[in-house]
């Protein structure tokens, strides 16, 4: 069961880094375009809109994928200096108390959704919840990655990892570079 948790953690990851670079990517075009038009020529006017609604979904995507890669700011410093079955303790209370905000920030951001239903955005006239679905979607992800931490600290492995593979990466540079020659 784990190892199928910890396929599920990874593909969510693996998910999210494209469909982020894309956003940043479009970001990024949306804004240039809105410079160049503004300066140049008559200004282009759902550029600000798109800008604004890719903003919301890469942040929120974002904060999942941080999650994720367990790149959340925290203070530790209590925690890891408690011994280690207590540590454990500690943990899995922090992760319920967090899961029983994600899933109320889940119910709210979905009722919340379905009531701007009938809104519709000034410049492309699209629905409002396509812009305010993100944040159920995100916050459903986070808990689903924070309960498969409780799961792990359960069965007595360590939670998630408070680095990203990049950071695995360096440490292994350094330790390369430490190793005489």
């Amino acid at each position: 069961m784990l190892a199928r948790l910890a396929w599920l953690d990874r593909l969510l990851g693996n998910l999210l880094k494209p469909v982020i670079f894309v956003g940043m990517g479009a970001l990024i075009a949306v804004i240039t375009l809105q410079i160049v038009s503004r300066v140049f020529f008559t200004s282009v006017s759902w550029t600000e809109e798109v800008a604004r609604f890719l903003l919301i979904w890469t942040t929120f995507l974002g904060a999942t994928l941080a999650c994720q890669q367990g790149r959340h700011i925290a203070v530790t410093m209590v925690r890891d200096s408690l011994p280690p079955g207590l540590k454990r303790i500690v943990t899995g209370a922090g992760l319920l108390v967090m899961i029983a905000f994600l899933v109320a920030l889940t119910w709210i951001g979905w009722q919340y959704t379905l009531m701007q239903s009938f809104q519709k955005s000034p410049s492309l006239r699209m629905p409002m919840n396509y812009v305010y679905v993100v944040m159920p979607i995100s916050a459903a992800l986070i808990a689903l990655l924070s309960s498969i931490d409780l799961i792990r600290i359960l069965a007595g492995q360590p939670a998630r990892e408070m680095h990203s593979e990049i950071d695995a990466e360096f440490e292994t540079q350094a330790q390369g570079k430490d190793r005489p020659v």
